[in-house]
This record gives structure tokens, C-alpha cells and sequence, in this order.
């Protein structure tokens, strides 16, 4: 069927790689996986995809999923068709060069889509990612008295972990009963995950603060996931953005930015949005230098309603008034790596 390149492992590419691979399987035995990096993961499937490399069937359509700038590189002589995630609305003139290196490029959103059309002019397919239902669904709720907020994903104030700690930090007291639960390991950042998480303690609410070391098992977050009551998503820019998606599937409220691609899948129904204003120069000083792109401005307007809307998630609970998002969980159904293969196949064949 077709020649496919990404890695597997725990971080976002690689449980897309994982899944896509998994499921396509499923259809074509004789799939050829060519893995960026060494697998994380031992299972059969992948291991017969990587087998099957010996048969060097190079004229197949080739599925390479990696990020934007490293496109260039491909395998065999069939149609080429790229599948970057990316967070910003502008490409780098490397990046442009990069995707022009594709026959066509696959997307995970619209959002995505209208950056590669007005960026590069290539044909382009949105192939929205998804969701193991399986593992993360919803079961008996929290009767826990905490109201529990969660966040997952790798230390980065593109995911607006510096403006969670000062909303939380305005919206409650130390006499309520709430904590937050950051499971953020960032693996490229060193030592500084011990600063983001000496910001996080020695904050004024720092003891209603967890500090969850990543988990090897996506049974393990899920099983954290529905501990908690709320996930907290006020990203300034997401390329899809697993966790959140995930969360809505084990039946928890979500607050996230009414901003970039997860707008894929989140609506004023199943989410508490964060409208933004204005978009402002993609800086952090680590990951983005200012050089391009835009993201969304987390001014005083959506920092107050990051508030409101932990305010009201806690008097629900607190009331016990908070039941199950069934609408995040009617949106997460909707969202299976089945159907994103069954998009992904309907795009090469397109």
C-alpha cells in the first residue's frame, strides 16, 4: 500500500506515528515503516512494518510525518505527500523550501490547511488527528472534594504554563479546596525543568500544587486524567494538541484558546473558550526567536477569563452541580485514528 516515515515514541509526532502505523496496519499488512529514531515501542505490528522494508517496494506512496523544516529527505521514487504539525501561522524561508519538496502535504486542521495555502501554494488535505478511545474514557466520576485542574505538555510558554500559575494563583486561596496537577517534563529543556518547577512551588498557592513526573504508559495519564476535574489548555499556539482532546474523551471540562488547531475539534458546546483579542510576535527566547510566525496574545482580557471559567468549574464542583462533558465525549468519539486513516487514505487517493 505505501512506504511510511515517523517516530514512535511518547512525545506528539510519535502517537501520531504510532497510531496511523497501527491502524493502517490493519488494512495492509505489507505497510514498510522506515522509523525516524529508534522505536520506543516493541509491538508486532511495528515490528513487521519494519520487516517488510527487505521487500523494497520504493514505488509506493510515501507518508513521511515530521516537522516542516526537515521535509527535504524522502524514500523511493512514489508520490511524496508530507505531514507536518506545526504551531505558527508563517513558514521560515527554509521551511517553504522544506514543504515544497512534497508532492502534496497533509495537515491536521484547517487552521493548518490556509498557512500551507497562502505559504507555500501546494495541494493540501486535512487529515485530523485523533484519539484512543479505548484507553482514555470516561469512567466513574471524581467524588473526590478537591476541584482537581490538570495540564499536560512539555514545559513551554507556548503552552501558556507561565499565565496557569498567575491565573491560578489570582482566581483561588489558600482556603479553598482545589489543586493544580502539571505533568510537564520537557526532555529538550534540561535544567530548566527544575526552575519551571521551582517557579510552580514557590508560588503563593504552591502547596495545592502537584508536580507529576511523565508517565510511561498513556494508561497512566489516563488514569490521572480522570482524577482530575478540568483540563487547563490556555496555549498561545498548539499544532493539534493530544492532551486536550484526550481529556474531552474521558469526559472532563476543558478551558483552551479559541485559537490555532485545536479549533478542530473545539467548540462553545464541548469547551469553556478563551476569545483572543490580538496575535503578537512568537518569543520565548528557547523554541521561538521572534523571526517569524505569530500566536495569540494572553493579555488581561483572556487571563480573566481563564479565571472566571476556573471559578465557576470549582463552584460547580464544589456545589455538586459538575457532571460529565458528554459533549466533549460525543466530539472525542467522532475523532478515531480510524477515521484518520480512512482521511489520510481519502487524500492520497483524492
Amino acid at each position: 500500500m505505501l512506504n511510511i516515515q515517523t517516530p514512535i515514541n511518547n512525545l506528539g509526532y510519535g502517537v501520531a506515528g504510532y497510531n496511523i502505523l497501527k491502524e493502517l496496519y490493519e488494512i495492509d499488512k505489507t505497510i514498510c515503516l522506515y522509523p525516524i529514531g529508534q522505536p520506543e515501542q516493541s509491538d508486532e505490528f511495528i515490528q513487521h512494518s519494519l520487516q517488510n522494508i527487505s521487500n523494497l517496494a520504493l514505488d509506493r506512496p510515501f507518508v513521511k510525518i515530521w516537522h516542516q523544516h526537515d521535509l527535504t529527505q524522502r524514500i523511493g521514487s512514489g508520490k511524496y505527500f508530507g505531514f507536518p504539525i506545526f504551531e505558527l501561522d508563517k513558514f521560515s524561508q527554509q521551511e517553504k523550501i522544506s514543504i515544497k519538496h512534497c508532492d502534496e502535504v497533509l495537515v491536521c486542521s484547517k487552521w493548518a490547511a490556509s498557512i500551507v495555502e497562502s505559504e507555500t501554494k501546494k495541494k493540501v488535505s486535512v487529515v485530523p488527528l485523533g484519539v484512543d478511545n479505548a484507553t482514555f474514557c470516561p469512567v466513574k466520576f471524581n467524588n473526590s472534594p478537591k476541584t482537581i485542574f490538570f495540564n499536560c505538555g512539555k514545559w513551554e510558554k507556548r503552552k501558556g504554563h507561565d499565565v496557569i500559575l498567575e491565573c491560578f494563583n489570582k482566581a483561588f486561596t489558600s482556603q479553598d479546596n482545589v489543586e493544580l496537577w502539571m505533568m510537564c517534563t520537557n526532555p529538550f529543556i534540561g535544567d530548566d525543568n527544575a526552575a519551571w518547577q521551582k517557579l510552580y512551588k514557590e508560588s503563593p498557592l504552591g502547596d495545592k500544587i502537584k508536580i507529576i513526573p511523565r508517565q510511561q504508559h498513556h494508561s497512566d495519564v489516563a488514569r490521572l486524567m480522570n482524577m482530575a476535574d478540568c483540563g487547563l489548555f490556555p496555549a498561545r499556539a498548539e499544532g493539534w494538541n493530544l492532551e486536550l482532546l484526550e481529556m474531552m474523551a474521558c469526559g472532563k471540562h476543558v478551558i483552551a484558546t479559541n485559537y490555532s488547531a485545536h479549533t478542530e475539534f473545539c467548540t462553545p458546546v464541548n469547551s469553556r473558550l478563551i476569545n483572543v483579542d490580538n496575535l503578537e510576535t512568537a518569543f520565548d527566547g528557547v523554541f521561538f526567536d521572534g523571526s517569524k510566525g505569530f500566536w495569540a496574545e494572553l493579555a488581561e482580557n483572556q487571563k480573566d477569563a481563564i479565571i472566571h471559567h476556573m471559578r465557576d468549574i470549582h463552584s460547580l464542583k464544589q456545589s455538586g452541580s459538575l457532571v460529565m462533558n458528554d459533549n466533549g465525549i460525543e466530539t472525542a468519539n467522532k475523532f478515531t485514528w480510524k477515521n484518520s486513516v480512512n482521511a489520510l487514505l481519502g487524500a492520497m487517493n483524492g
